[in-house]
């Protein structure tokens, strides 16, 4: 895990405490099997996920994806 003073970027806000949470051991001991290799430790699996559902670029592309979709489908006479 990250040392606690090391300081991370959020969203543009600094980011220098961590906090405990607790989640079922199930979707932990699934998430790990699945996903675990790919990441140095589970922590930092949550806090990619994490950052990923609150950055703006997500957001921005989950929109332009939306519109392209609905584009297509009013060029197909579904809307």
């Amino acid at each position: 895990m990250e040392d606690d003073a090391q300081a991370e970027q959020v969203r543009g806000v600094t980011m220098t405490q961590k906090r405990q949470v607790y989640l079922s051991e199930n979707l932990c001991a699934t998430a790990e099997q699945r996903l675990g290799g790919r990441f140095e430790s589970f922590e930092a699996l949550l806090e990619f996920i994490l950052r990923e559902l609150v950055s703006d670029e997500a957001q921005q592309m989950d929109e332009a994806d939306s519109a392209m979709i609905q584009k297509r489908l009013r060029d197909l006479g579904y809307l």
